[in-house]
């Protein structure tokens, strides 16, 4: 059978898939799991890979990582590995669906949270069962290994656990076979349908910050007796402000503060506040500088009120980057997954994404899909279309994603992992 034969079988299969896939997306956006708890989704996916009759389904790796090994009927030594991250998040889900979780996570550290699939997690894992089910359905045809990678704790693990895809590398996800590509996408607030690609860091490097400025405990009513280490919180959250004046504007940087913990009452003023927040880089190599900064101002601060501070930089993750060559590799089966007017270059984010650390290491690529009512602005930037559900992006309470554009992530999967095998989308 031709290749051209092979590629309008994929399509036909994923058209066949996608009322299923649909289904398992709106079950787990009903059912969403924290990151290292991803119990009930990762059983879903090792039944259904089970289902399928692939070579092997790997458990319980970095938590509940799961990992589907099929092993094609055409000699090739080639092998695809396809990622979906799995985990939800600390959000409200205001989305307005019939299918909106109602989830709420009283175990977790630090909780109760309410939880849900804002980044969109629910449809890389469904989309992913899809092409594991088209991909399964022509091995006979498949010129090499498909590697299912259903990671955890993307979004991070809980500070006192380990997790996420640097956990899979070290647990040996990856050694048998090993991966001659990876490849991965996002669903985004773009038009629905598109892909957006990128030529360098598609992501930036990232880390967690942990700050805990320490004073000395008093009653309120007697301030001068104690240290009060809020005013310097207040001015490390002030003088964050400063730090993007003392790096070069040309490489964007960002230092956020999201949460605040404090041990005192309205009438005491507390031993300690901790800052927790993020920083993230364009460029990796300015981390370095941005933490020496960050440091420096929370430790000088501190003590320009008498108090104490401690940094910690934990959860590092590396940018996701795209070679020119893995690019120029891709980009044909891409347009002809969904045109040439819709596979679309983008900007540089400061958002993170551990799938770098298969990309980076293994080589291949991550793309962006569009799932949102959008069109595409003369400058190339995605405006909302009228009478729409408008521009909503990960992370927000009302964060959606279409159903109907979920095929096209199959097809996507099914067809960059056969192009791959058969030796039309690799490097050197």
């Amino acid at each position: 059978m031709s290749s051209a034969a092979i590629h309008d079988e994929l399509d036909r299969r994923a058209e066949k898939a996608a009322a299923q896939v649909v289904a398992w997306r709106r079950h787990l956006h009903r059912n969403p799991e924290l990151s290292n708890r991803e119990v009930g989704t990762a059983a879903l996916v090792a039944d259904h890979l089970w289902s399928l009759g692939l070579d092997e389904v790997r458990t319980g790796i970095a938590g509940h990582g799961v990992v589907g090994v099929l092993r094609g009927g055409v000699p090739g030594g080639r092998v695809a590995a396809l990622r979906a991250d799995m985990d939800a998040l600390p959000v409200r889900d205001l989305c307005g669906a019939e299918f909106a979780s109602q989830t709420v996570d009283a175990g977790y550290p630090g909780g109760p949270f309410p939880v849900s699939h804002a980044c969109g997690h629910d449809c890389h894992t469904a989309m992913l069962l899809g092409a594991a089910t088209v991909l399964a359905g022509v091995r006979e045809r498949l010129p090499g290994t498909v590697l299912f990678v259903f990671q955890p704790a993307e979004e991070g693990p809980p500070v006192t656990e380990e997790g996420g895809a640097r956990a899979m590398v070290a647990e040996g996800a990856f050694t048998d076979p090993v991966p001659t590509m990876a490849f991965g996408m996002h669903v985004t607030p773009y038009p629905k349908g598109y892909v957006g690609y990128r030529v360098g860091n598609q992501y930036g490097a990232s880390a967690l910050v942990k700050i805990v400025i320490s004073g000395e405990q008093v009653h309120g009513s007697t301030p001068w007796q104690g240290i009060d280490p809020m005013p310097a919180a207040g001015a490390v959250l002030t003088g964050i402000g400063q730090l993007y004046r003392q790096v070069s504007a040309f490489d964007p940087v960002t230092v956020s503060i999201g949460h605040v913990e404090d041990v005192g009452r309205f009438n005491i003023i507390g031993q300690t506040v901790t800052l927790w927040g993020t920083v993230r880089c364009a460029v990796e190599s300015d981390m370095a500088e941005v933490r020496r900064r960050l440091t420096r101002l929370a430790e000088h601060s501190a003590e320009a009120y008498g108090a104490t501070a401690t940094v910690e930089y934990l959860q590092p993750v590396p940018p996701v980057h795209n070679s020119a060559e893995w690019v120029a590799a891709a980009l044909p089966t891409v347009r002809r997954v969904v045109g040439e007017e819709r596979t679309v270059p983008t900007g540089a984010t400061l958002g993170y994404d551990d799938v770098s650390e298969f990309v980076n290491r293994f080589g291949g690529l991550y793309v962006m899909l569009g799932v949102q009512d959008a069109s595409l602005d003369a400058n190339g930037h995605p405006v909302p279309t009228p009478g729409g559900r408008g521009l909503v992006t990960n992370h927000h309470p009302r964060f959606y994603a279409d159903d109907d554009t979920l095929v096209t992530g199959v097809r996507l999967h099914a067809q960059v992992a056969y192009d791959h095998l058969a030796g039309t989308l690799t490097v050197g």
